[in-house]
């Protein structure tokens, strides 16, 4: 697992909770809301995360531990894990493209 440099997990996590901030004291500013969204969403790609919250918690947790304790305490979390895909059962029946 790849993971990015603390450095720029750090400005992006101060970049979302500046723009968090303007949010939510201009909550009908639509620039100011794209801008948060946007942040957001580097937040999760950065991350490896699908919600801007659960990234900020992330990246939280990544810069107050060590690399090795932050790999070790994302594979104990509930729902981290990655699934294996299982292949379509299979049938008894041919398709009529394979006659």
């Amino acid at each position: 697992m790849l993971l990015p440099a603390k450095a720029e997990v750090a400005r992006q996590l101060r970049r979302y909770r500046a723009w968090e901030r303007m949010m939510l004291a201009a909550p009908t500013d639509r620039r100011v809301r794209a801008t948060f969204e946007n942040s957001g969403y580097t937040l999760c790609v950065l991350m490896g995360k699908r919600c801007a919250r659960e990234a900020a918690d992330a990246a939280e947790r990544y810069l107050r531990t060590t690399l090795t304790a932050y790999l070790r305490e994302e594979s104990e979390r509930p729902g981290t894990r990655v699934r294996a895909r299982r292949a379509p059962p299979a049938t008894g029946r041919r398709s009529p493209a394979g006659r």
